[in-house]
Order: structure tokens, then C-alpha cells, then sequence
């Protein structure tokens, strides 16, 4: 039943779902709620909750966005500038947890030896499950049982373990390890007035070349650009970077802490920028650039099966892809991976490029207030070449208060003093 208007006036009125949508987003709420039941196990009684999506990103939910940014913006304030380490240690099991440990223990055992004889382990996994529920009530965190990949458990799933070359590529210099503190703070240097700094570092590394690109950043020789690298780099950029964090920490010996962002240059190739908690020198930068690289293990893509005319066929009754002439499955992606052998090569190699961009901060560990900027380099003390402000790049993409000179302890140049180690 219509109210006598045309539907051209009703398509014009707002949706009910989107009108409620723009209701809470103007009001400061998430938009992508997800919805928990929650069962009182005393009585029964069933509720349902929603929480918060915790999306990072505007496009996804802009509230969720919005806290998540301020949380960083808040850590970064509150924890850069902190001379001890923030993390208590974990305290001992007391004497419920070391009964339930034990018990736990032992179960694993009867539990391996029937595995090992071939025996049912229906029970003794059933009565695992129950002790590891008991061992959360006591407040134990994490899980006993082993499922990593190699293990017996795991190849009885049907998972078997992957095997990929780890050996270290010849095309790319050694890079020593030292054991790994767990402390998070960086040097401390002592001025001769007395004034104790730790400095910190803004740091911003890209792709490598691709080729020759315009002021707007298309390519000046769309024939001779690397557009298959380029798009690699781009997959793979978030994995190349949390190589090189893990190789920093290996190789300075204690856990860097850095805040970081990530954004497309004008030829949409990914760079970062990192403020590093704890001055690194640009010889060890360096040297751990070089050393990082990120091996993508992909099926092999010289050869073109399927052009834009003969595509395969999707098939309802196996859920798989076959071929359009002869009928045959094709291979799924996980089969696809597992046919990739111990002497085949990586598909794609990431690494970062040459050049990199570093500047050294110093900031009190004392006081928040301006102090002199130090040169992380060099023993003797140098003028660190710090602009008041940072690239426009970075102000551009540093909407986020944590990544402005301000909430990381910044300074403006002033003379350099002579430091010593603390």
C-alpha cells in the first residue's frame, strides 16, 4: 500500500539503514559492531553483547579509527620517554598451578607413549582439555599443547609440514647476531654539564627503483618499467618490514620499540616512515638494510595456462576449478604450494632499496624539555642535519599526533656538546 506518491519521491528519502548508519557515525559510535552471547553458566541465562570492530582503518569504521589513533598518539606520549622498563616480571606459579601442572604433565605423557604404541587417545585427550580448562580458572595464560607445524599432531591432520630452503641467500652479506636482552630502552649519553640523553631516530626507507618515472609518478617508458616487481614489492611490503625489525633486534642485541607509518609515494610504491625508541647508526642501518629480504614461496607464473578466453570452469560438487576441455580438477592453492620443492627457487625476492633517510633526535631522560640533537653516527659529537620540521611527506601522511615532532620528544637544532657513555 503506497501513500499516493511517486516513486521518485520515495526513492528519494533516505534508507533506514543508512540513515541509521550516518546516525552513529556523526554520534561517535561503531559501525561494524560485533555481536557476542554471553552465557551465565549458573543459571542459564543467555545475553547478547556488542563490541566495538577495532578497525584501524576510516573506510572500514571511522570511530574505531578515531580511538585507535589515540591510543597510539597516547602510548607514544606515555612510554617514550621512559627510563625503565614498563613490564613487570611474571611471577612464579603458586601451589594450585603447580598441582594442575603437574597433573597436566603427566596426562601428556600417557598420552605420547599411547600415541607412540598406536594406542586410542580419545580419553587422555578429552582429560587433557579438561585440565588445561582447569589450569585457565587458576589464571595460567596460553596453551600447553604443541600444534605447530612438524609436529605428529599436526601431520595427522592432514597439514604436513611445508619445506622451504632457509639457506642463506649468496646474493646478500652476513649479518651477525648478539644475544637479545629484553630490554627496550636505548643508550643512555652523558653531556659534560651533567645532562643525561637518550636519543631516538626518524627513520624512512621505500622500494628500490622500478624505472624511470614523471614528476606525476607514471612511467616515463611504460614498455622497460617493472610493473610485476612493483606490484610484489607492494603485496609483500608488510612482511619485508617485519623482517627488518626482527634483524634489527637480532642485531643490536635488545627489543627496538618504533612507532611507524605507511604510506604510497607518487609512483605507489610503499615506504615507511619509523621513529625509533633508541638511537641506531647509520653503518648498522646500513648493514641490516642490505642483509633484509623477504622470499615469496608462490607457484610458478612463467607459464600462461588460461588466457582471458578459455578461463576454467568452477565445479559446485567439488568446490574446485577444472579444466574446460578435458574436465580435470586443477590443482588447489594449497596443493599448489605443497608441489614447491626444497630446491625450487622463491618466486619473488622483497627488498628494500639502497637509499634510506635517517635523522638523529635526542631527547632528555630527564626532562621533556628541547635539548641539543646528537649525531648517532659518529664517536666525536657532529651537528645532526635535523630540520625543524619533518618532510612534507611526512606531515603529510603524519596525521596521527603520535608521529608528529611534538609527541616524540623532537627538538630544534642547537649547538652540539661533547658526550660521553653513560
Amino acid at each position: 500500500m503506497t501513500d499516493g506518491t511517486t516513486r521518485a519521491a520515495r526513492l528519494a528519502h533516505p534508507l533506514a539503514r543508512d540513515a541509521l548508519r550516518q546516525i552513529t557515525q556523526d554520534r561517535g559510535g561503531c559501525i561494524r559492531p560485533v555481536q557476542l552471547r554471553r552465557t551465565d553458566l549458573d543459571t542459564g541465562q543467555v545475553t547478547q553483547i556488542l563490541i566495538p570492530c577495532g578497525a584501524t582503518l576510516d573506510t572500514t569504521c571511522p570511530a574505531c579509527a578515531k580511538r585507535a589513533r589515540s591510543l597510539r598518539a597516547e602510548q607514544c606520549r606515555d612510554g617514550w620517554h621512559l627510563e625503565n622498563e614498563p613490564a613487570d616480571p611474571a611471577p612464579a606459579p603458586d601451589d594450585q598451578q603447580e598441582t594442575w601442572l603437574t597433573l597436566r604433565a603427566h596426562a601428556q605423557v600417557r598420552r605420547d607413549q599411547a600415541a607412540a604404541a598406536g594406542e586410542d587417545t580419545a580419553e587422555l585427550d578429552q582429560l587433557i582439555a579438561e585440565l588445561d580448562d582447569e589450569l585457565a580458572r587458576t589464571g595460567i595464560r596460553g596453551s600447553l599443547t604443541r600444534t605447530a607445524a612438524g609436529t605428529a599432531d599436526y601431520q595427522q591432520a592432514g597439514r604436513a609440514r611445508r619445506a622451504r630452503s632457509t639457506r642463506h641467500r649468496q646474493d646478500t652479506p652476513d649479518l651477525p647476531r648478539r644475544p637479545v636482552s629484553s630490554r627496550t630502552t636505548g643508550k643512555v649519553y652523558t653531556a659534560p654539564d651533567g645532562t643525561r640523553y637518550r636519543p631516538s631516530m626518524f627513520l624512512t626507507l621505500t622500494c628500490d627503483s622500478y624505472g624511470r618515472v614523471r614528476d606525476d609518478g607514471t612511467p616515463a617508458d611504460p614498455g622497460s618499467y617493472d610493473y610485476q616487481r612493483a606490484a610484489r614489492d607492494a603485496i609483500h611490503f608488510a612482511a619485508l618490514f617485519d623482517r627488518l625489525i626482527q634483524n634489527l633486534r637480532r642485531y643490536l642485541g635488545y627489543d627496538v620499540q618504533y612507532f611507524a607509518a605507511v604510506e604510497p609515494q607518487r609512483r605507489l610504491a610503499p615506504h615507511v616512515h619509523v621513529a625509533f625508541r633508541g638511537a641506531i647508526s647509520r653503518a648498522d642501518l646500513r648493514q641490516v638494510i642490505a642483509a633484509t629480504y623477504h622470499q615469496v614461496w608462490w607457484p610458478s607464473t612463467d607459464t600462461v595456462r588460461y588466457d582471458t578466453g578459455q578461463a576454467p570452469v568452477w565445479h559446485e560438487g567439488t568446490g574446485r576449478y577444472v579444466d574446460p576441455d578435458t574436465g580435470e580438477l586443477l590443482p588447489t592453492w594449497d596443493q599448489a604450494l605443497d608441489a614447491i620443492g626444497i630446491d625450487d627457487q622463491p618466486l619473488h625476492v622483497a627488498r628494500f632499496g639502497p637509499k634510506f633517510d635517517a635523522q638523529g633526535d635526542a631527547a632528555s631522560a630527564t626532562s621533556r624539555s628541547t635539548s641539543p640533537n646528537t649525531s648517532p653516527d659518529a664517536t666525536a659529537p657532529t651537528p645532526t642535519r635535523r630540520p625543524t620540521t619533518p618532510p612534507g611527506s611526512w606531515m603529510r601522511s603524519a596525521t596521527n599526533p603520535a608521529h608528529r615532532p611534538a609527541g616524540t620528544g623532537s627538538a630544534t637544532a642547537s649547538p652540539p656538546r661533547t658526550r660521553d657513555p653513560a
